[in-house]
């Protein structure tokens, strides 16, 4: 018996090669205004999202309050509801006391030929801090550190309270690493 991922009332697919023309003709046609847009556009996706996510952990894994997930599997089914969603297989990970990092060499957003010079999966950043956020019944704010778009291994998002992703977007903007601006490096 196959089910829907997507419920048809809330969610659409749209392919790869369509999310990086959009993103392409934002920059081109708003500059750095894209940005906002993207993230803005992707956190009003962050609900149905969750939605879908919500029914497919119930028909997949019988769990149907997502909070009620085994902590010790959320990157394993994480991983596969992206990965089957089309977004990406995840390797998520706790980063320090405060921040979980969430890591993909294959983003559908990330653009394969690099290019970029910041980190641009703006629209995954809204979708994911919406997300998170309701999974974890919270306010999130995601950054994306590293990206493929770039010439990155892989695109790493990097996910905490507003405040903690202010204080570490504040050290990195005084050139820090992440790591260091984390504590995580000496």
């Amino acid at each position: 018996m196959t089910t829907a991922l997507l419920p048809a009332h809330s969610c659409v697919g749209l392919g790869r090669r369509a999310l990086l023309q959009l993103r392409t003709s934002l920059e081109r046609d708003t500059g750095v205004q894209a940005a906002a847009y993207l993230q803005e556009a992707g956190f009003a996706g962050g609900e149905e999202l969750y939605a879908a996510y919500g029914a497919w952990l119930a028909s997949r894994f019988g769990v149907n309050d997502p909070a009620a997930l085994d902590a010790a599997r959320l990157g394993e089914v994480l991983s596969s509801f992206f990965s089957e969603t089309g977004w990406g297989s995840l390797t998520v990970r706790q980063l320090g006391a405060a921040v979980l990092a969430l890591d993909s060499s294959e983003w559908a957003e990330a653009a394969d030929q690099g290019g970029a010079v910041y980190p641009s999966c703006h629209l995954s950043c809204g979708l994911l801090a919406d997300f998170l956020g309701r999974m974890s019944g919270g306010t999130m704010a995601v950054m994306e550190v590293e990206c493929r778009s770039r010439g990155d291994a892989r695109c790493r998002f990097l996910a905490g309270s507003p405040d903690t992703m202010a204080t570490l977007y504040e050290r990195m903007a005084q050139g820090m690493g992440y790591g260091e601006a984390l504590g995580l490096e000496g």
